[in-house]
C-alpha cells in the first residue's frame, strides 16, 4: 500500500493521525504500508483542506482469480450489508443537503447525519477469505461502488445472464431514505448512485448459499439469484417504485 497526503500547508500532527489510521487498516488487511508521498501546494488547496489517496496492489494465483466466468443460471446472490454510503455518492449528498446543519441529531437516523455519512467503509476481506478457506465456491464478487446496484452487478456477469434482486430480502437503511426524501430523488437514481445498504454481492452455487451465510460475520442475506437475461442485466423484484417509502 502507498499513500498520498497533500494540503496547502501540512500539519505534522494531522499527517501522523492520517498515516496511523492507514497503518491500522493495512494491518487489518494483512498488507504492508511501504511508503507514500506528501505535498504542500498552497495554490491548489484551501487552508484546512487535506487531500488523501492511496493505492494497493496484490497478487493472486491465476487459478484462484474470481472473475465471474463460472457464474451460471440458478446461482445464489448473497448481499453483505454496507455501513453507509462508503465512498460513493457524496457529490449528490452535497447537492441534497445544501446548507442544512449536519451535526444535529436526526431522529430518523438515531444519530446526526454527519455521523451517518462519515461511517467508516466496511471491509469484506475477512469474510471473503473465510468463504474460500471453508471451500465455498465463490464465483463472483460485485463491490457496490459508483454505479450502485444498477451498474455494478452486470460487470461480473457472463453474456446472457442477469441478476434478479429481491427487494424484500434486505432493508434500505434509514440514511438512504432520508437522502431520497430531501430531493426528492427517484428510486432508480438512488440505486444508480448509492449502494442502498448492500456493499458487496457474492455469487455462489445455490446449494452452498446457506452454508456461506453461516460463515459470514458481516450481516448478510440471500438477496437474489442469477437467471437467463431477457432484458436488463439487473432486475428488481418487485420493480422499483416511483418513490422510496
Amino acid at each position: 500500500f502507498l499513500d498520498y497526503v497533500a494540503a496547502a500547508k501540512l500539519d505534522p500532527a494531522q499527517v501522523a493521525e492520517v498515516v496511523t489510521g492507514m497503518a491500522e487498516a493495512c494491518r487489518a488487511a494483512g498488507c504492508a504500508l511501504l511508503g507514500g508521498e506528501t505535498a504542500e501546494m498552497p495554490g491548489v488547496y484551501a487552508p484546512g483542506e487535506v487531500d488523501v489517496a492511496g493505492t494497493i496492489v496484490g497478487a493472486v494465483d491465476r487459478a484462484a482469480i474470481i472473475d465471474g466466468r463460472r457464474i451460471a443460471a440458478g446461482d445464489a446472490v448473497l448481499g453483505l450489508a454496507s455501513s453507509g454510503p462508503h465512498t460513493n455518492g457524496y457529490s449528490l449528498v452535497h447537492k441534497l443537503v445544501g446548507d442544512r446543519p449536519l451535526d444535529v441529531f436526526e431522529p430518523a437516523l438515531a444519530m446526526s447525519p454527519l455521523d451517518a455519512l462519515l461511517m467508516p467503509h466496511r471491509s469484506y476481506l475477512d469474510d471473503v477469505l473465510r468463504l474460500r478457506a471453508e471451500g465455498i465456491d465463490v464465483r463472483g464478487l460485485a463491490h457496490i461502488t459508483g454505479g450502485g446496484l444498477i451498474e455494478n452487478p452486470p460487470r461480473i456477469l457472463p453474456p446472457g445472464l442477469a441478476i434478479r434482486l429481491d427487494r424484500q430480502a434486505w432493508a434500505v437503511p434509514p440514511l438512504f431514505r432520508w437522502l431520497a426524501a430531501l430531493g426528492p430523488v427517484a428510486p432508480a437514481e438512488m440505486h444508480r448512485v448509492f449502494n442502498m445498504g448492500l456493499g458487496l454481492l457474492i455469487v455462489v452455487p445455490a446449494a452452498q448459499a446457506e452454508a456461506a451465510l453461516r460463515l459470514l460475520h458481516c450481516p448478510a442475506s440471500i438477496v437474489g439469484r442469477v437467471e437467463p437475461r431477457v432484458e436488463a442485466p439487473v432486475v428488481f423484484d418487485p420493480p422499483l417504485p416511483e418513490k422510496i417509502a
